[in-house]
């Protein structure tokens, strides 16, 4: 996938105002509308000019575009970085909102940023003209990392969220905040916190809105996730797989003691039941034994290789044989 700069589309600096944009648009819009442009193209750079448009224009979809994007080209092969938006906080609670939505075929490049579909929770934008009305503030919504240990005892943690505003000048900025939050023992990937008044201000007496935070993991080292349900690759010895064994495996929540049967096959899943992240049903911890083989470098080490390789009458390619 190619990587698209949307102000080289429009034709505009980095740093344009949202005025700036929306001028270059429109002109760009009049001379590349299919039913009335002669170009070569027209109907293509007028679908490229509507997507870059419906990203800077909108406030919040520019600002998490501008951190992600500061370092590509226009045209180089470009992958989203994981939770490449981790910490912006949005009116959204995914990035296919906001504004105006482009209606039009949203390339593989967009899609990958800020999906396909729109919708939103809790409060609406309402004009704040009529100071008679009330009317409670727009929830808001940000995406945060947490360890795998967090899930698994609770934790107090201090994030810094930023949210994107539109100064006085027509540029956009960033605003930081810091929160104190609890982490309840047992969250998951995907759950949502609610912090009940940390979203946008209400309009007279109406209060303010929400903030949902997404949970998302930090990479660990040794362990996946998947759901409850966590897994660590465990290292054998050939002699430890085939002979047995009893090994300490660290788990996130201490350590157990695991009996490592004789002949144990590299991959076979050893299932330690609700060992996994708690809850109301807690998930399962899945240890997966790896053979490592170890090096044959001294004369003494090759011999005992030699040793097996007589010992045994074994292919382990008799699967591939005709």
């Amino acid at each position: 996938m190619k990587f698209k700069d949307y102000y080289e589309t429009l034709g505009v600096a980095r740093g344009a105002t949202q005025d700036e944009i929306k001028q270059s648009y429109r002109k760009l819009a009049r001379k590349y509308h299919p039913d009335v442009s002669k170009e070569p193209e027209a109907e293509e750079r007028f679908k490229e000019i509507g997507e870059a448009f419906a990203v800077l224009k909108d406030t919040e979809k520019r600002a998490a575009y501008d951190q992600m994007g500061s370092q590509w080209k226009n045209g180089q092969d470009f992958t989203p970085p994981p939770n490449w938006n981790e910490g912006f906080e949005f009116t959204e609670n995914d990035f296919g909102g906001g504004g105006q939505q482009f209606s039009g075929d949203q390339s593989e490049f967009f899609e990958s940023l800020f999906g396909r579909g729109r919708h939103t929770q809790g409060g609406q934008r309402h004009s704040r003209q009529n100071s008679q009305m009330h009317f409670k503030g727009q929830d808001h919504h940000a995406k945060i990392l947490i360890d795998l240990l967090d899930a698994y005892q609770g934790a107090k943690r201090t994030i810094s969220l930023h949210m994107p505003v539109l100064d006085e000048q027509g540029h956009v900025s960033t605003q930081d905040r810091k929160l104190d939050i609890s982490i309840p023992k047992g969250v998951r990937t995907g759950q949502n916190l609610r912090l009940s008044g940390q979203g946008g201000p209400g309009i007279g007496e109406g209060g303010n809105g929400d903030l949902y935070l997404e949970i998302g993991f930090n990479p660990d080292p040794i362990y996946r996730i998947d759901g409850r349900d966590v897994y660590l690759d465990l290292p054998l010895s050939p002699w430890e797989a085939a002979l047995g064994t009893t090994i300490n495996v660290p788990i996130p929540s201490g350590s157990v003691e695991l009996k490592i049967p004789p002949n144990t096959p590299a991959g076979r899943k050893m299932r330690l039941k609700g060992k996994g992240i708690p809850g109301s049903e807690a998930g399962d911890f899945y240890v997966v034994p790896t053979i490592v083989m170890p090096k044959a470098e001294t004369d003494t080490q090759k011999e005992a290789y030699q040793a097996m390789q007589k010992a045994f009458d074994f292919n382990p390619r008799t699967h591939l044989q005709n």
